[in-house]
């Protein structure tokens, strides 16, 4: 990893540098004003977090490093990490040691596998990877080298370590929870030579068809990141920020992940193409659909996948999954109601009037495409949005050890306190 440790050491003085001068010139500037609504609504919206490796904006989705998320779409997954790392993809020499250092990782010690094996046979697949990374802790190089007393300045490479060790691992990890959880067979070995997301497909078993391998490749791309406010990257920074290592706070990051307001929306906006589809024993009409859409929102329910707490126009990922199943003529009756869906529900929202975004997400498309090719075991879906986004929280990991970002501690207050601040 010299290579990348040297590319990384290049950038620490100026990043370090900007933080400095930006908290000595500019420090007592206000952003935005803490409101009492902001504080009980969650926080949503209040800038308070420093994120260099991706941003979204409402009109244009997320951007890596500056550059729109579609402009990724070709690019190599242990690429896009190295990008959200540094800011620029790598050089042929960069891309082949970045490749080894992930594949040499790919074997995954055999107490992981006790672990997931000794679970209940009805975990959810997500308690399993929280419980491997948890578990692989063990082969922290952080925290040796902080035991051993490294200073701080030092931290990030045992950090950067780290995240290879995790990366190249979670794929794996998370193949074999694939096969255990869902009776799949016998593990499947990772091979040599492969990129990381075709190891990673390779390691699933589910299909060897090479567009199956690709759509996993864009998968990982399209995931890997959302800026640092959402809630898996918000508590992992969080958990970092005490000095708890990449494992540790991959770990609790991906628990948040795991809740339905976040990452396991992907399961359920499959279920809701699902129930379409059995509702109507197969693809409605176009005013079955429009009628169906007008009835769940007459009755107060939300069309899964439409809408976005930040975006107001369509996620550019949603386009990228869509252009993939056009490129790749996919049809079968999901993916006709991802569709038809698409093709209706933004009018009817609109028509609607309460929608502050009437535009599909990412999660409205991705299921459909996973279960095309065999993957029907939408319980896991969250595990593959997972692996991904472990490449985002893992580079803002990195980013903060770089630039020596301190402890978070917010305030919290109590209702009397808001009260008594309001009476002013």
């Amino acid at each position: 990893m010299e290579l990348f440790k040297k590319r990384l050491a290049e950038t620490i003085p100026g990043i370090r540098a900007q933080r400095t001068a930006l908290a000595k010139e500019h420090g007592e500037k206000q952003l935005a004003t803490a409101t009492i609504g902001a504080l009980l609504g969650g926080m949503r919206g209040l800038p308070a977090l420093l994120c260099e490796t991706s941003s979204v904006s409402a009109d244009e989705g997320v951007r890596i490093r500056n550059t729109p998320i579609l402009e990724l779409t070709n690019i190599e997954a242990e690429d896009c990490f190295f990008l959200l790392c540094t800011g620029s993809l790598p050089s042929k020499e960069e891309a082949e040691e970045l490749r080894a250092a992930l594949e040499a990782k790919s074997t995954v010690p055999d107490y992981i596998w006790n672990v997931l094996r000794a679970m209940p046979a009805d975990s959810h697949p997500m308690a399993m990877l929280s419980a491997a990374l948890n578990t692989l802790e063990r082969e922290s190089a952080f925290r040796k080298a902080y035991d051993e007393g490294a200073g701080k300045d030092k931290l990030w490479e045992a950090t950067l370590d780290d995240c290879i060790t995790l990366l190249g691992s979670i794929s794996a990890i998370a193949a074999g929870i694939y096969r255990i959880r869902f009776n799949k067979g016998e593990l499947i070995a990772p091979k040599t030579g492969a990129t990381w997301s075709e190891n990673f497909a390779h390691m699933l078993g589910v299909s060897n068809d090479p567009n199956w391998i690709d759509l996993i490749r864009l998968y990982l791309v399209l995931h890997s990141d959302h800026e640092g406010g959402n809630v898996s990257a918000m508590t992992a920074h969080t958990v970092s920020s005490a000095l708890s290592d990449v494992f540790y706070s991959m770990a609790a990051g991906l628990n948040g992940l795991a809740g339905p307001l976040h990452g396991l929306a992907n399961q359920e906006c499959l279920g809701f193409i699902i129930d379409i589809r059995n509702h109507f024993n197969g693809v409605p009409t176009d005013e079955q659909m429009r009628e169906f859409t007008w009835n769940r929102l007459n009755n107060g329910q939300v069309i899964p996948g439409y809408g976005h707490a930040v975006l107001r126009v369509t996620d550019p990922r949603f386009t990228a999954f869509y252009q993939f199943a056009e490129q790749h003529n996919l049809s079968d009756e999901n993916i006709d109601i991802m569709k038809k869906l698409f093709n209706i529900v933004p009018e009817v929202l609109k028509e609607q009037g309460k929608a502050s975004n009437p535009w599909p997400n990412v999660d409205a498309a991705s299921g459909s495409l996973l279960y095309h090719y065999g993957m029907t075991e939408f319980e896991f879906y969250t595990v593959m949005f997972g692996v991904s986004r472990a490449m985002g929280i893992g580079s803002q990991i990195l980013f903060h050890r770089m630039a020596g970002s301190p402890i978070v501690r917010p305030k919290s207050m109590t209702f009397a306190q808001l009260q008594a601040a309001a009476a002013k």
